[in-house]
């Protein structure tokens, strides 16, 4: 029995020893730098990414392990007298690599309040001694080149592999081209690699000329913002990515873990569905019956979420839910999805003849019985009830209902544009209120806006009749919505809304 249980010690023992040697002899790819490297929280806050996000998509993760300790803000001595660097010194073990990319927060001021993160020019020896306004410490600041060296002996000192990079380009162009950081810091991290026999990648170089092949034009809002040089977008981090894992193949060392066919998966879009009437829709190629919902991608971030207009010319709260569009619609939503609701121009039509579109006025639960000209029994309900079901299936699909009371139409009773705020409006505030969804009174801003233009101006609005905006209109209407939203202190959808620079 003493010789089964110690052969069972053994086996056991053997069995751990495999499994701790296994582990153990995994390298780990430990990532530093700045918020190109990773943006944020790393889940693309503002659509902002950084290529460590991605690069992990490139490498077979299965014989190599990815730590991305990147830190937006930091210049190559903040992330070290932050203490950030440190907690990545103690993990490193022999055989790993360290990833280093610092450059673009280092031309910062060198003591002040904020950030106190800029470092001297070049890679010298030069110092300057200050007492730090921020840390309330003396400290001795160092050159660029200093710093990247420390990281680069430090990562050297463990048995680990550094590989310093240069800094991603920034979206700055002249003559076509995009400017290089060659003769900065570009420079000095690869004189810096050179001088201590380190891998160099030249990240900025790569990815530079990636960007010139595309040109200018197609790289805004696709690759980067228009609002931000710097950081990329989702496609912008994967584009520095691939440049980085194609430099890795030429690496003895990393080649082994590049992918030969990686399988690159971007942030799944989330969807924004429009229904409503013709005032949203759009509708064919009538120019003088252009719906708001036409021009309103203009104003979203179309690389985060896809524009869905699926409303309908000539339909009524009522007709929308009898006719199956909603039911469409609502098998297509997925959690996180929007829906911007939109009626009320139809929906004073008759409920029991001619196009019977008609609902019951108000938010109550009573009926109507209405036999329809094709023999088909109806129960019609109120307007609020109809766009109350609206909301609560939404949420039900984990999406997020907005509703809006209806545009105004070219109508000025008593010198004032039309204003329905003791009717649809209201309804529609009160179903919204009832299932807990956001309200934008679209109606009373825009007529205020109508107001302030004079009637003369907002004519040229509508070139068809009296409801219906031509492409002018419709944008107004539009930038309009999408600036509403964008007032909305607590709705997700407001942070997807791109308002554009007033031209001076």
């Amino acid at each position: 029995m003493k010789i089964i249980r110690l052969m069972a010690l053994l086996y056991a023992t053997v069995l751990f020893f495999n499994f701790t040697q296994k582990t153990e002899t995994k390298p780990t790819i430990f990532i530093v730098g700045d918020s190109t490297v990773k943006n944020g929280s790393g889940k693309g806050d503002g659509g902002l990414w950084g290529w460590g996000d991605f690069i992990g998509q490139f490498l077979d993760t299965t014989k190599v392990a990815i730590q991305n300790h990147a830190l937006g803000g930091t210049s190559s001595r903040s992330f070290q007298y932050k203490g950030l660097w440190e907690p990545v010194f103690k993990q490193l073990k022999k055989g790993d690599y360290v990833f280093i990319q610092f450059g673009h927060n280092d031309n910062g001021t060198i003591n002040d309040t904020t950030r106190a993160r800029g470092t001297i020019k070049g890679i010298g020896n030069e110092t300057e001694e200050i007492d730090n306004l921020l840390t309330h410490k003396h400290e001795i600041v160092h050159t660029y080149g200093w710093y990247i060296r420390k990281l680069v002996q430090d990562a050297k000192s463990k048995g680990a592999i550094p590989v310093v990079f240069s800094p991603i380009p920034r979206n700055d162009w002249k003559d076509g081209k995009v400017l290089r950081n060659n003769e900065s810091y570009g420079l000095w991290a690869k004189q810096i690699a050179e001088q201590e026999k380190a891998a160099f990648i030249d990240l900025n170089a790569g990815m530079s000329s990636a960007l010139d092949k595309i040109g200018q034009e197609k790289v805004m809002g696709t690759y980067f913002y228009e609002r931000d040089h710097t950081h990329t977008s989702a496609k912008g981090a994967v584009l520095s990515a691939t440049v980085i894992a194609g430099e890795l193949k030429k690496n003895n060392s990393l080649s082994k873990y590049v992918l030969a066919d990686p399988k690159i998966k971007l942030p799944k879009k989330k969807k924004i569905f429009l229904i409503g009437d013709s005032t949203m829709a759009n509708n064919g190629n009538n120019e003088n019956a252009v719906g708001w919902g036409v021009a309103f991608p203009k104003y979203v971030d179309t690389m985060r979420v896809d524009v869905i207009n699926k409303a309908r010319g000539g339909r009524s709260s009522r007709t929308y839910e009898f006719e199956g569009l909603w039911k469409e619609v609502r098998e297509q939503l997925q959690p996180g999805n929007f829906v911007i609701i939109q009626f009320g121009h139809n929906d004073a039509g008759a409920v029991d003849k001619d196009k019977f579109r008609g609902s019951l006025k108000g938010n109550g639960t009573e009926t109507q019985i209405v036999n329809r000209a094709d023999s088909i029994k109806e129960t019609v309900r109120s307007f609020g009830s109809y766009i109350e079901t609206y909301i609560k299936e939404a949420k039900e699909k984990g999406a997020i209902p907005i509703v809006m009371s209806q545009t105004v139409r070219n109508e000025w009773p008593n010198g004032k544009p039309e204003l329905r705020d003791e009717s649809y409006n209201l309804w529609s505030k009160t179903a919204a209120e009832n299932q807990g969804a956001d309200f934008i009174d679209l109606n009373v801003i825009i007529a205020k806006k109508y107001e302030e233009l004079g009637k003369e101006k907002v004519s040229a609005f509508f070139p068809k009749d009296h409801t219906h905006t031509g492409p002018e209109g419709a944008d107004f209407n539009a930038l309009t919505a999408a600036e509403s939203i964008k007032n909305l202190k607590k709705c997700a959808l407001r942070d997807y809304i791109e308002i554009p620079k007033k031209k001076e």
